[in-house]
């Protein structure tokens, strides 16, 4: 089984990494922080809008199960990406929506996920989700993995 990774930025994490963890094919689910300028931060921190970091989960998955255009899909449906930096009543750009990639493949098949999206009309205003390469992933604090799970949320 060959694992890959992909990072997702849809809003807060929690019902992000609740939504990816229920795929079949995804084999570990990570909240944490990508995108922005400040090494190792803290969720205080990235909740100060200053680090220029945007709340992911980071998905690992064995695409033999489950394709990356499925994930996609799942990622267009689980949040609203005609919404520049919030999600809901989550404003700021820690909630903005983006797409990490990790291969060339990912970003082609980003890219066109998103274009095939914007054409369809689903959304009156213009997809604005990121789509940029991998700088950094750092992980969430303990208390913020899989934190509906531990809840009995969903």
């Amino acid at each position: 089984m060959s694992i890959e990774k992909i990072i997702f930025g849809a809003g807060c994490f929690w019902g992000v990494q609740s939504t990816f963890s229920r795929v079949n094919g995804v084999t570990k689910t990570t909240c944490g922080y990508s995108g922005g300028h400040v090494p190792h931060p803290s969720y205080e921190m990235v909740c100060s809008g200053n680090t220029g970091h945007a709340e992911v989960v980071q998905v690992e998955y064995d695409p033999e199960t489950v394709s990356i255009n499925e994930l996609f899909d799942l990622f267009w449906q689980c949040h609203d990406p005609t919404t520049k930096d919030r999600q809901g009543v989550d404003i700021g750009t820690q909630y903005r929506s983006a797409i990490y990639f990790f291969t060339q493949e990912q970003a082609t098949a980003a890219k066109l996920s998103r274009d095939k999206l914007q054409q369809n009309g689903r959304w009156q205003s213009s997809v604005v989700t990121e789509i940029l390469p991998v700088k950094q992933f750092y992980p969430a604090e303990d208390y913020h993995q899989h934190y509906f799970e531990k809840r009995g949320i969903h």
